[in-house]
């Protein structure tokens, strides 16, 4: 009798049905799930079938680790240095005054230029229907609008690009559970903001592309939307910079004094002061402000013009007044030295390691340069190259400024 009940159950508990909703330990006369103490199973074991599935890939569900923190980091790092080109290449384009040579905006249509000269002279005719051609550049020949629009067309091709590097990781990281929750916030709003920044700057364009009758200005865009442009751009990226520098360098464990604290609130303000400044150069851009005044520590033969408060209300004078602009620029830039100058020596009164005390140095070195190159910039008429290389200096100079404010974040306890 005990032969005939021992053989079908002996068969039953060798199927592999049964293995996969059992632990092998069980089969093999453990104790373990017979007396309904769980044993902890060796490495291949697993007791329902969902653990079967996840260790298989099906449905997987990995967990934050230093390894997926790493890989996020590295991949905001990446994505702010193409925010930067973006910012660069945009301020290179407004100095060329070629934003302004696409008149139309497709998302997928411009992506192909003009290949032949019967689509070169349909661009042509169009750009010649609107205010910049007709009162700027009138005398244009077809060769000179082929320059400004393929760098046009290099600003939007880049920014395309900034897109595709945000979203495209973003979305593989987020199906690979690479994503902690906070992290998917942050990473969904940077992705919206790279989309609102790419809607920012045709708003922006089709300022300029408007007939004003009653302006006796040459054909520009708003200045208020270029800084808003600009504005949006710099905050994708120090936010990113500031979520890859968290993720890819360890915070250090420093003692929570009077004087370290009182150092991390200046810092903050330092850092918001540096961004200030560069936003205000976007209106410096917009109003082509760095033509006037062009001598240095003077504006002209005085301290303060006599034109500063010409416009009518006063308070359009710091946003629409060429003069105040660029005064207001120079003032900005100058306590910005004296800010992280201070900085600086605050730095040095307190015992900080190695690498704080590296980024702290460098936001010194930093800063003297820029202001120098500000000053060139200045007397030297606003040449190209060199205004280019003061707009490049803001990007590093907000990238020093927020690597110290990282070395100097409070470790959560």
């Amino acid at each position: 009798m005990q032969r005939l009940l021992l053989t079908p159950l002996k068969a039953l508990t060798r199927s592999p049905c049964l293995q996969l909703l059992v632990p092998r330990a069980a089969l093999r006369g453990q104790c373990g799930c017979i007396c309904g103490i769980r044993r902890p199973l060796r490495p291949g074991q697993y007791s329902t079938i969902s653990e079967v599935a996840l260790q298989s890939g099906k449905g997987t569900l990995s967990l934050p680790s230093k390894t997926a923190e790493r890989v996020v980091g590295q991949w905001l790092l990446i994505c702010s240095g193409t925010v930067a080109g973006a910012v660069i290449l945009g301020g290179v384009t407004r100095l060329t005054e070629s934003g302004l040579s696409m008149v139309d905006w497709h998302l997928i249509k411009e992506m192909k230029p003009p290949t032949s000269q019967e689509e070169w002279e349909a661009e042509f005719q169009k750009y010649q229907q609107f205010p910049e051609f007709k009162i700027l550049n009138h005398d244009m020949t077809l060769a000179e609008f082929k320059f400004i629009w393929y760098m046009e067309y290099s600003h939007r091709m880049w920014g395309r690009l900034v897109g595709l590097a945000y979203i495209l990781p973003a979305a593989y990281f987020w199906r690979k559970g690479w994503l902690s929750r906070g992290m998917k916030g942050r990473v969904l709003a940077l992705c919206g903001l790279v989309c609102f920044q790419g809607l920012l700057g045709w708003y922006m364009v089709k300022s300029g592309l408007e007939e004003k009758p009653d302006s006796p200005d040459i054909p520009r865009v708003s200045q208020y939307r270029l800084a808003a442009h600009l504005g949006s751009a710099l905050v994708l990226y120090c936010a990113s910079l500031w979520t890859s520098l968290s993720l890819l360098l360890p915070p250090h464990k420093l003692p929570e004094t009077h004087q370290l604290l009182r150092l991390r609130r200046f810092a903050h303000g330092t850092a918001g002061l540096v961004l200030l400044t560069a936003l205000s150069g976007a209106f410096v851009a917009g109003l082509d402000a760095g033509l006037v005044y062009n001598s240095f520590p003077k504006m002209g033969e005085s301290w303060i013009p006599e034109d500063l408060l010409t416009f009518s209300p006063i308070l359009r004078n710091v946003f629409e007044n060429p003069t105040m602009v660029q005064f207001n620029h120079r003032i900005l830039g100058i306590t910005s030295l004296t800010a992280i100058t201070v900085l600086y020596f605050l730095s040095r009164r307190i015992p900080l390691p190695r690498r704080t005390r590296m980024a702290a140095v460098t936001l010194l070195a930093l800063a003297y340069t820029q202001v120098g190159l500000g000053i060139c910039t200045l007397l030297m008429y606003v040449p190209t190259p060199l205004a280019a290389t003061h707009q490049s200096g803001s990007l590093a100079l907000l990238s020093a400024a927020l690597w110290l404010m990282n070395e100097l974040r409070r470790v959560p306890k």
